[in-house]
């Protein structure tokens, strides 16, 4: 099945005899949730998802945004309803940093069927309703592995012998400026391949066949293993979907920049070139 769905066929899936269950993810770096914006308007029927809470554990040592307790995460997806046997879209406001957070949880999980929603809530022109849903409860049940995940040993270790793709701005991977992280610059070996490649100006995917020519012309070239990360894990589960889109697996660094740079022992790569 595509990783993404578009707006139209969204609104026509939920008019449906089996509509999907809808994940209102809507999120920001550093602020508060979002939950009053999806209070005041959301996709009708769409459960609000908190990313710091509900889709990452506490920041410390593994990162800002390290995998979450899989009890946290279970009851939170119960809870809005998803369940093993039914389609999940999950959307946000328009970036899909955050809404490809939740699909690559899911996906890492176990749920066979789902989406994100290409652009996101601003590509959405259909009706939307207030309040907080209600849906009847879920019955997913998590079975972590089902995709790959990277630690920081194998994220150096794929720098090396594969091909490490780093999601974040250029000037973060190049280390002229780092406004997070105790340092700036990247793991070595790793290629800078900001997300904001990824998309058109609307915030849409760009078409499978132009996003496998990006990739191509970062090296990915079928020959090796490819992996992914950014900061904390969220910008880089946009890289893995949009590798997705091109028909390309990828393995994701949960901890990201955010882990690596904490440990003091790890080494640091700066400027433009990969090293």
């Amino acid at each position: 099945m595509n990783a993404i769905i578009s707006a139209s066929r969204l609104a026509s899936d939920l008019t449906g005899p089996n509509p999907p269950v809808v994940l209102d993810i809507r999120w920001q770096l550093g602020g508060p949730n979002l939950r009053s914006s999806y209070e005041e308007a959301h996709i009708p029927g769409a459960v609000y998802v908190d990313l710091d809470t509900e889709l990452a554990g506490p920041a410390g040592a593994a990162g800002r945004h390290p995998l979450p307790d899989p009890e946290v995460f279970a009851e939170a997806m119960r809870a809005a309803g998803v369940s093993g046997d039914r389609d999940v879209v999950v959307y946000d406001g328009g970036l899909g940093w955050a809404a490809a957070r939740a699909w690559w949880l899911l996906s890492w999980t176990g749920h066979p069927s789902v989406r994100v929603l290409d652009g996101g809530l601003a590509a959405w022109s259909g009706p939307v309703e207030s309040g907080r849903a209600a849906p009847a409860a879920g019955t997913f049940v998590p079975a972590p592995g089902k995709v790959s995940l990277l630690d920081a040993d194998g994220a150096a270790a794929l720098a090396r012998t594969g091909l490490l793709l780093d999601a974040r701005a250029a000037e973060r991977y190049r280390g002229d400026v780092e406004p997070i992280d105790r340092v700036g610059g990247h793991i070595p070996g790793a290629v800078s391949a900001p997300t904001t490649g990824n998309v058109a100006e609307s915030g849409r995917f760009l078409p499978a066949g132009e996003l496998a020519e990006r990739f191509a012309s970062l090296g990915v070239d079928g020959s090796s293993e490819v992996g992914v990360y950014c900061g904390s894990g969220v910008s880089g589960a946009h890289e893995v979907l949009a590798l997705a889109v091109a028909g390309i697996p990828a393995a994701l660094y949960v901890g990201s920049w955010s882990e690596w740079s904490r440990d003091e022992g790890r080494p640091v790569a700066t400027g433009p070139d990969p090293q």
